[in-house]
Parts: C-alpha cells; sequence; structure tokens
C-alpha cells in the first residue's frame, strides 16, 4: 500500500464514527478524534487535520462520507 493509500484508509477510519452530512470546515474538524490535531501518518509524510483547511474550499461542504473526504483531501494534497 502507498503513502496515498495508507493516509486515505487513515481518514476513513478516523472519520468513521462520525454524523454526515458535515456541512462546514468546523463540523468536518471536529468529526476527527483529535479534533485539528488528528495526524496521518505514512512512512515520512505527517498529514495533520488542521492542515484540510489549505486544501478544501466552500464548495467542497457538505460531504457525505468519510471516503469523499478522504478523496478529496489525498486527491488535493499531491500525495
Amino acid at each position: 500500500m502507498g503513502v496515498k493509500e495508507e493516509i486515505h484508509a487513515q481518514i476513513v477510519g478516523a472519520l468513521a464514527g462520525a454524523s454526515f452530512p458535515l456541512a462546514t470546515p468546523e463540523e468536518l474538524l471536529s468529526a476527527f478524534p483529535d479534533g485539528a490535531e488528528t495526524t496521518c501518518k505514512s512512512g515520512d509524510v505527517e498529514l495533520k487535520a488542521g492542515d484540510a483547511g489549505g486544501v478544501l474550499t466552500p464548495d467542497d461542504f457538505p460531504f457525505t462520507s468519510a471516503k469523499d473526504v478522504a478523496d478529496v483531501i489525498v486527491e488535493r494534497a499531491g500525495l
């Protein structure tokens, strides 16, 4: 499994208990177990949930599943 796939899986796992849809960046961050400090790691790549704000736009919301969140973040983060 590559870095992209590992980070994707970790994001999906971190959001497993979230109640969707998530309509705002604040709702998304609060859905992560440790909020903005929730960290996904693969090798020497580290991505914090708080960094997602740099790649998400208001048009991305609402998110309807953890997979949707992971798809967008992983794609835009350039992993």
